[in-house]
């Protein structure tokens, strides 16, 4: 090799070789993006999208009842159980997604329906309040509020205090990371893990992978957006606290064994990747999982193989954790 070969830079290839993010999707997730339009984070949209969704009530499989956490503002949860199961369960504590302001708990439902009989886990889920009307920390607060109930009602509600842990997906995730950095520095119960698919963590957009143009489902004017209801002016400032932004912790260690998986075609990408890897360093138990040409939201394809592979491998994880 010649000097010259030595001393030129090899060409910049970037994270992504192109940064026109739909050209990396799966083709089987074409059909997913027909249902998405460009405007569905937007202030205007908003009102038509909060519709109330269909909850499945109680099966045959999963008995569901209602609850609250008092005083106001009031906190709704809603506990999933197996039919015939007797003895404390483990307890997934759940929150949805939706960027902040979007969602229900009633998004809940399906998954708790494989889920509770499955594992033989008992859910919580938490309708937590939504931005912009309510910003950070009311969610926050809201879902630790509802985490906290649940361990205090242990004993009637049928939960294993021991085998306790939080899950969320997008919003969701970012929120059950969240709880998890809040409920150990507050020390007033513990978690036995972390489960996060797809989770918002950082609202700085500053990697390679959150300012890809043309990323299909939820893109960066959309994180900006969410991002901007739920702290205000403060978004993508130095004031931001963790538990807002979980990607800004700086010390990550004592945290519950932790789970993330995300798409390798998701604006999160980075983040998801970067926390997983700290958390690891932070000598935190972590499985990060990362699906190729997956978007953001692509458990919304169900049928699709990644979407498959996804659900075996946090199927998995839960099993063991849980043993």
């Amino acid at each position: 090799m010649s000097g010259s070969d030595l001393t030129t830079p090899p060409p910049d290839r970037g994270v992504m070789a192109t940064t026109d993010a739909r050209s990396l999707l799966s083709p089987e997730f074409q059909p997913l993006l027909e249902g998405f339009s460009e405007g569905l984070f937007e202030a205007a949209a908003l009102p038509s999208l909060r519709v109330p969704l269909p909850g499945l009530g109680s099966t045959e499989r999963v008995e569901r009842t209602e609850h609250r956490v008092t005083p106001a503002p009031e906190v709704p949860l809603r506990v999933h159980r197996p039919i015939g199961v007797a003895g404390p369960l483990p307890c997934v504590f759940s929150m949805h997604g939706g960027g902040f302001v979007l969602g229900s708990y009633d998004m809940d439902d399906q998954r708790f329906e494989g889920w509770c009989p499955e594992l033989g886990v008992l859910g919580v889920s938490v309708e937590y309040r939504l931005a912009p009307e309510s910003p950070y920390p009311g969610a926050l607060e809201d879902c630790y509020r509802g985490i906290k109930w649940a361990y205090d009602n242990a004993r009637e509600l049928g939960i294993d205090r021991a085998r306790m842990g939080v899950y969320g997906v997008s919003a969701g995730g970012g929120l059950a990371a969240a709880l998890a950095l809040l409920v150990r520095d507050r020390g007033e119960m513990t978690l036995a893990f972390a489960l996060l698919e797809s989770p918002m963590l950082d609202d700085r957009q500053i990697t390679p992978s959150s300012t890809l143009d043309n990323l299909a489902v939820y893109n960066k004017q959309a994180n900006e957006f969410c991002w901007q209801c739920y702290l205000g002016d403060a978004a993508g400032g130095p004031e931001v606290p963790y538990y807002a932004a979980p990607a800004r912790a700086l010390d990550l260690s004592g945290l519950p064994p932790t789970f993330i998986s995300v798409g390798t075609v998701d604006g999160f990408r980075d983040e998801d990747g970067d926390y997983g890897l700290r958390l690891n360093q932070a000598g935190v138990p972590t499985e990060l999982h990362l699906y190729p040409g997956a978007p953001h939201g692509f458990q919304l394809s169900p049928e699709s193989a990644v979407a498959r592979q996804a659900e075996r491998d946090s199927d998995e994880w839960l099993r063991r954790i849980l043993r």
